[in-house]
């Protein structure tokens, strides 16, 4: 169990869980990258890999900080290369039953990750393994789980809860979270949650 099972970080599955095939998984990366085809975790592993430390903050009240490690996003671009009419990202889950897009602009962030382990531990399938997104500065529906599809687009789309009435941006709000780590309620800011 890895050390978001042991925090007892909740379990979301919005559009339903995939079936899930490691040994034949692939990310298929799609429209507007120069080099776009499908990779295996091997290879994606294989890639410039780093270690994040920051905190995933949920719409729904709480909050986690551990160290996420896998591929930065910047590291990622310069492997697949967007086109430079490129503005948006579109992330699907595998199986599609989940999407979410967000700005090549706000993805431009030095703890952005194509994420595959914590502490130390391979992401477990409930937490989106094998491979899915930390974006730490937006909430945790744009971060998402079973990364299946990357396309590149010029245009925001919705996406499973965008179209539900969540906002297209996902920028964290100002209130208050739950602390998973310590189980203590806290106030944030705003933005990206760096203060505990």
């Amino acid at each position: 169990m890895s050390v978001l099972g042991r925090l007892g970080v909740p379990v979301f599955s919005a559009g339903g869980q995939p079936n899930v095939d490691i040994d034949r998984y692939v990310l298929a990366v799609g429209a507007m990258a120069h080099n776009s085809g499908q990779f295996t975790l091997a290879q994606i592993k294989g890639w410039p890999q780093s270690r994040v430390d920051a905190r995933l903050t949920s719409v729904s009240g709480w909050s986690v900080r551990t160290v996420w490690e896998g591929v930065l996003w910047r590291d990622f671009i310069k492997i697949v290369v967007p086109g430079p009419e490129a503005r948006y990202a579109t992330f699907a889950s595998l199986g599609r039953g989940y999407d979410t897009t967000i700005s090549l602009a706000d993805l431009d962030h030095d703890r952005v990750l194509l994420c595959h382990s914590v502490d130390g531990e391979p992401l477990e399938f409930d937490y989106g393994g094998p491979l899915r997104m930390i974006v730490p500065h937006l909430y945790g529906y744009k971060s998402a789980k079973w990364l299946g599809r990357i396309d590149f687009g010029t245009d925001m789309k919705g996406g499973y809860w965008e179209d539900r009435g969540y906002s297209r941006d996902g920028r964290i709000e100002p209130g208050v979270t739950l602390d998973m780590n310590t189980r203590q309620r806290r106030p944030i800011q705003g933005g990206e949650v760096t203060d505990f």
